[in-house]
């Protein structure tokens, strides 16, 4: 990480509002965290009473706001460098770097602790090494040092679910395994369809992401092959105890649609316009949130309509 005083000077001349604060705790990936750590809990085959399961998940948007916030402390100085990035409080000087470091230690220590006396301590324990592995693992070990940053990273963002099914069960299973192994699939060409149309982006901060390091091409294998393997998975839990009809018929015309999304993807060349593969990379990046909302939507719907007899 870059020498930071350049930013600590710029926030004692801005002033923050309490929108910075909330961008601070990236809100868009802790809407992610919130629903599919939920999604885990109401599939679980235990449930909690409802005030307990809303504290549990209090918690864990104030641990996924944490990663954010440490991520964005690590992160200021190539943050500033990329287009995408360089309105975010810390880079554009209005929180100084020191306090989005203590907000995030804060958070992370209130957070986790509620949790284990709220729910249990194993739950707790998760969401301590995913914090962890977000803000160490994959900000300030691989982010700057391999194109493999976003697969193995993108475990962290993988693990809500099953810190949900830990909340009312106190442990793992078969198929709190294969929703953390959906998103696990999910993410890299989620993210890489993003690095497609904002590669400059990454090269200017100099962050080896496949597309800089590898190239549009590679990148564009990478994500047809992971549509494939995230297929596989999306349908594997469709053969657990939470899965069923109504799942089965959503990921299954989730399932296509992704996987031609990721065709289109494959087929572009560098001899077609840049508006033209632009078009396509954000419709597939918008496809991708979509999937994942709808996929766990529909195993929500699922478990909701079992409970109530409605498909027995």
């Amino acid at each position: 990480m870059t020498d930071l005083t350049a930013f600590d000077d710029k926030a004692q001349q801005g002033e923050a509002g309490f929108g910075d604060y909330v961008a601070l705790l990236k809100p868009r990936v802790m809407s992610l965290v919130v629903f599919t750590a939920m999604a885990g809990m109401w599939v679980a085959p235990v449930h909690l009473h409802p005030f307990v399961a809303f504290c549990a998940i209090l918690f864990i948007a104030l641990g996924g706001g944490a990663s954010g916030a440490l991520n964005m402390w690590y992160d200021a100085d190539i943050d500033a460098l990329m287009r995408r990035t360089r309105g975010r409080p810390v880079p554009a000087g209005r929180i100084a770097p020191g306090e989005a470091l203590g907000l995030g230690l804060g958070l992370s220590l209130i957070s986790v602790v509620m949790l284990g006396l709220a729910a249990n301590w194993f739950a707790a324990g998760f969401l301590a090494f995913t914090i962890f592995f977000y803000a160490v693992v994959y900000t300030i070990l691989l982010k700057r040092w391999t194109p493999q940053n976003i697969v193995i990273g993108g475990a962290a963002g993988a693990f809500p679910p099953m810190i949900g099914w830990a909340c009312a069960t106190g442990g793992i299973s078969i198929e709190s395994l294969l929703m953390f192994a959906v998103i696990f699939f999910w993410t890299p060409p989620h993210f890489w369809a993003l690095a497609l149309f904002t590669k400059a982006d990454y090269s200017n901060a100099g962050v080896p992401m496949l597309t800089v390091t590898h190239g549009r091409r590679v990148t564009r294998i990478h994500i047809f092959v992971y549509t494939l393997v995230l297929a596989v998975f999306a349908a594997a839990l469709g053969l657990t105890s939470v899965g069923g009809p109504v799942y089965w018929a959503v990921a299954a015309v989730l399932n296509a649609m992704f996987i031609f999304g990721g065709w289109r993807i494959l087929r572009r060349t560098d001899a077609e316009s840049e508006a033209d593969r632009h078009k396509v990379e954000k419709s597939f990046f918008t496809l991708s949130l979509v999937y994942l909302f709808a996929l766990f939507a529909a195993l929500m719907v699922q478990h909701s309509l079992g409970a109530y007899g409605l498909l027995s």
